[in-house]
């Protein structure tokens, strides 16, 4: 069952988008943090660079 349910999900637009994870300092405490985004294939470089 959950092979049918799974291919039920899935459509044509969401293999447009990329999920992003970037460790990221935090300033307030100093402990690293996960930044985690859906983002369009075009942009994973964009947001790796910031």
């Amino acid at each position: 069952m959950a092979k049918k349910t799974v291919a039920t999900l899935q459509s044509k637009e969401g293999r447009s988008y990329t999920k992003v994870i970037k460790m990221v300092k935090s300033p307030k405490t100093g402990a690293y943090v996960f930044d985690e985004q859906m983002v369009p294939n075009e942009k994973v470089q964009d947001f790796f660079k910031k």
